[in-house]
Order: C-alpha cells, then structure tokens, then sequence
C-alpha cells in the first residue's frame, strides 16, 4: 500500500462516526467529466487522467457517478465490494467504501447509490456529507465521472462542481453532442467553466478541427470561451489495454496516449480555465448546489 492510500485510512479510521478529521490547508477543486454521448472514451479519460495527476503529486479521489453505467472498476479490473450505496444507508463508514486501483488510486462506486440520494432524509444527507469531508479534506481534486448525455442526473452533477472537462471525438455526431451539452448546461447556469478534450484524434490538425467547430461556435452563440485541453491520439494501445482491464498509463506509459494525457494533465494544472475566477467551493459547496438543484 501506497503511502497516500495508508495515510487515508489511517487519518479516517481514527475518527470516530460522524466526526470532522482535522482541517487541513486543502479545498478539493470538483471536476465532473462529461461527454455529449456515450462511447467517446470519457471514463477512460476520467482514470488516466487522474492516475497522472496523482503521479505529479496531487491528491485525486476518483467518483463514478454514471448511474446507469459505471465501469470505473471494469477499467481497472478492480471489484467494488461497497459502494455509496453502502455509505449513504450507515452501512458502511467511508474507509470501507474508499476502494484502491492502480498504483493505490481511491475511487468510490457509485451504483445504485446515486439514484439513492435523491430520496435522502436531511439527518441521512447530513450524515453523507460530513463522512465525504472526512476524506474531501485531504484531496486537491475529485473528479466526478458523470454518464453520458443530457439526462437531468447529469446536469445536476455538472453544474454543481467547479468545473466540467467535456470529452469528444473527431465524429461529427460526436462533436455535435458535446455542443448540445454545453449549450444545455451553459443554459441553466452560465458560470460552469468548460474545458475541452479531443479523444481518437487522428493527428493534431483534426483535433484542432474537432475543437475549433465546438469552441467557435460556442463563442458565436454562447458568448462562451472554452479552452481547448489537448488531444489524445487514436493509439492501439489504449483498446489493449482496456482488453486487459489495465490503464493505457499504467501498462504502456510510452504510448502516444499516455504521452498525451501527461501533457494534458501539466496543461491542466498550469493554466486555469479562462472563465474560472472563483476559488473552489470543495465538497461541501458542491453538495449545497447539488441539492438545490434536487428539490
């Protein structure tokens, strides 16, 4: 076990139920990664993206939040014994739902657990909340990898974190989608930061192409600017690797994906969003949006 991953443990185990760890100096940023349809790659990014954030000494607590189809732990051929479900009935406290992956990388489950939330009594939803900032505390970011599409799930996750990194491929009805989302998303609240990430590129000229069709539009009709991330390439390793439930990062971290995610990543943490002028709100402002959103 890793020394982030035992420290974890040890930090929330020694507390008892219900009680707030020490505050530390961090503010998790809550990112959701979305995509306008299914099939673009999205939760694949979602892991390698964190897996190198976390590589580059950040604290990463990955969240599968696609309510009908979570496949965090397929991709990493890890089996989730609990999930949020677990967590949100007092079943389980949040050491036990924390589940490890590749190189100790903490992910929780998401399930049935989600849908479960939406029919919480305050008392449960409070008791939720203070055990997620137990561990929220000691992250720098949590990423929410959201389902596909424009279900009112969705929307509710992306408007209510800090940022939404949309994730499309070169595929006009792919790009077309993705525009739809953003376009959805921006109506209901124009403050969401965007970001944008070209999946499949076949070369940098038809990510830029793929992008540039998003972006200026966004611009034309939105009033929106939306920063292009990067562009991973169409690699074979990345279908390899999912064949062996093994992240492309971590089972061929020379590949041109894994090269692209890096620089990806490093662009990420270095230039914010060019809407983002907030600092983030971390989990609990998060959940308070969220439920707003829910009533």
């Amino acid at each position: 076990m890793t020394d982030q991953a035992q420290s974890l443990r040890q930090l929330v185990s020694a507390q008892p139920v219900g009680s707030p760890i020490a505050k530390s100096n961090r503010t998790a940023k809550i990112i959701t990664v979305s995509s306008g349809k299914g099939g673009v790659g999205k939760s694949n990014f979602t892991l390698n993206f964190a897996l190198t954030m976390q590589a580059m000494g950040k604290k990463v607590l990955v969240f599968d939040a696609d309510i009908g189809m979570a496949n965090i732990d397929v991709l990493m051929g890890v089996s989730s014994q609990y999930s949020l479900y677990h967590l949100i009935r007092g079943e389980k406290r949040i050491e036990e739902v924390i589940q490890y992956g590749p190189d100790k990388l903490p992910f929780i489950a998401g399930g049935s657990g989600l849908a479960d939330m939406m029919s919480l009594s305050e008392a449960e939803m409070d008791y939720f909340i203070t055990e997620i900032e137990r561990i929220a505390s000691e992250m720098d970011y949590i990423i929410f990898d959201t389902g596909a599409g424009l279900s009112k799930e969705n929307m509710k996750f992306i408007v209510s974190a800090d940022q939404c990194l949309v994730v499309t491929t070169p595929e006009p009805t792919s790009i077309t989608d993705a525009y739809a989302l953003i376009k959805v998303v921006h109506g209901m609240d124009n403050q969401v930061p965007f970001s944008l990430v070209v999946n499949r590129a076949g070369d940098e000229q038809e990510a830029r192409e793929a992008a540039n069709k998003i972006i200026l539009t966004a611009q034309r009709f939105l009033d929106l600017d939306i920063q292009l991330l990067g562009s991973i390439a169409d690699d074979t390793h990345v279908v390899q690797a999912v064949k062996r439930q093994i992240p492309f990062t971590a089972a061929y971290p020379r590949c041109n994906a894994s090269s692209d995610i890096r620089r990806i990543a490093l662009r990420y943490m270095a230039v914010p969003a060019a809407t983002e002028s907030e600092t983030p709100k971390g989990i609990k402002g998060f959940m308070h949006r969220w439920l707003k959103r829910t009533k």
